[in-house]
């Protein structure tokens, strides 16, 4: 399992985003200042307050929508359903396409950012095609 922890300026519009986009809040992980935000059965994303984020690290907040520390990438099953999420994103309030839109045939890609600037990739690859043009190559 993997528990993505993300810095959040307001909780309340965080939490409304990822439930527009699909995830399950687990109430039991979920308080006043954090939100356990079900992707998967093997997914989370934790939204933390600022101020909870703090209990975890002395560390600067870095304003997302001015740095990018990491690129969060999801896998999903088609191209359409990678031009699906991203509609979904921005129908909940996020922005399409932050990173370079991605189509090598074998694989497809876009992205899209939260209302805090974390930017989520969502991929496509077609494994056999990726392998067979690979090979090709060599």
């Amino acid at each position: 399992m993997i528990f993505v922890n993300l810095p959040v300026a307001n909780l309340q519009t965080s939490t409304t985003f990822y439930e527009m986009l699909g995830a399950t809040k687990n109430e039991t992980f979920s308080n006043e200042t954090s939100s356990s935000m079900v992707i998967s059965d093997t997914i989370t994303v934790m939204l933390l307050s600022h101020e909870r984020w703090r209990d975890f690290t002395s560390k600067q907040i870095p304003d997302a929508k001015q740095s990018a520390q990491v690129l969060l990438c999801l896998s999903v099953e088609s191209p359409e359903a990678c031009d699906a999420a991203v509609d979904a994103a921005v129908k909940a309030g996020g922005a399409a396409d932050p990173t370079p839109k991605q189509d090598h045939g074998f694989m497809y890609g876009r992205s899209y950012e939260d209302p805090d600037g974390h930017i989520w990739e969502v991929m496509w690859m077609d494994m056999h095609a990726m392998q067979k043009a690979m090979a090709a190559q060599n």
